[in-house]
């Protein structure tokens, strides 16, 4: 397979997914807000935090109200990481590997597109909200089941699979990282500290899976546990980095990629993550966002970067 159509197909497949994941955060966020009493919730500020863009917010926006972050995360375009962005890159890439891009899915991402852009006055109103970034969650949901369903299972979806875990592995270390170090632990917060372990959960689709692998109320060191080192939820940074190495072992020149991942895997798998405090856990999970930077560029390196012959 031609480098460029492999990395246009990874770069799709991470689109796709950070589209999903930040509808996903706006929607638990606002049921958060909603299930806080005024005063306590933390608000939108934490929400351009885990997309990595304070720096280029503050550029431009002198507070976080509703309105203005809201704007920002669903069709700012000044923010590279806003649904709707990721969707016109998502399309753009598509557009030009269309021989190779199932038909079904191509009219899907074209179709995302114009509903996210067409109807973005319903994503800003509190009233029809919900029901458009659920519509966002599940055609995300449709573009990777008819990509699993239609293209063929060669290398070309081996790298659409590993650009969707490796984006969801980055924004669960992200999730983990902010919403904790955000945690309201004042004493008027107290009796609401379960409820926002429960919306971390909710922001990564966990909330149903920890109740039944776990079998425990929800409470900090089991989400951690959970969230960092299930080998059987498919948004925990261990099954990610176990599907990544599966997936990437049958391709040629991948020993650098298999070492940088079991690195990973080893200190991850050593790592007391249920005695992590805040401020350590904030160090874990940026040296975890390293690492994964890491296999991306080597990923890159070996299979898109190439000099032509």
């Amino acid at each position: 397979m031609l480098s460029r159509v492999g990395e246009t197909l990874y770069w799709v497949a991470r689109y796709i997914e950070r589209a999903e994941n930040v509808a996903r955060l706006i929607n638990v966020n606002n049921m958060l807000m909603l299930d806080l009493p005024k005063g306590v919730c933390t608000g939108w500020e934490p929400l351009i935090d885990i997309i990595g863009a304070r720096q280029a917010y503050e550029d431009k926006h002198a507070d976080y109200t509703e309105q203005k972050a809201l704007r920002y995360l669903l069709v700012g375009s000044d923010n590279g990481s806003s649904i709707l962005n990721s969707i016109i890159y998502a399309r753009e890439s598509a557009r030009t590997i269309r021989d190779v891009m199932p038909r079904d899915v191509w009219e899907e991402i074209n179709s995302l597109y114009y509903y996210v852009k067409d109807n973005q006055k319903e994503g800003l109103a509190k009233r029809g909200r919900f029901a458009y970034l659920k519509k966002i969650i599940e055609s995300a949901h449709q573009i990777f089941g008819a990509l699993d369903a239609t293209i063929n299972h060669d290398h070309g979806f081996t790298f659409i699979r590993f650009g969707s875990l490796i984006e969801r592995a980055d924004m669960t270390s992200r999730i983990l990282d902010i919403r904790s170090e955000t945690l309201i632990t004042s004493d008027e917060a107290k009796p609401y500290e379960n409820i926002q372990w429960i919306s971390l959960l909710r922001s990564l689709s966990a909330y149903q899976m920890y109740r039944q692998e776990m079998s425990v109320r929800v409470q900090r060191a089991d989400v951690l546990e959970f969230v960092m080192h299930s080998e059987v939820f498919p948004r925990s940074i261990l099954f990610c980095l176990i599907e990544l190495k599966t997936l990437i072992s049958p391709l040629p020149n991948s020993t650098e990629i298999i070492n940088l991942i079991d690195a990973v895997v080893k200190q991850l798998k050593a790592e007391d993550v249920r005695a992590l405090k805040n401020g350590h856990l904030h160090n874990y999970m940026d040296q975890i966002q390293i690492e994964l930077a890491g296999i991306h560029n080597a990923l890159a390196q070996t299979y898109f970067l190439k000099p032509p012959e």
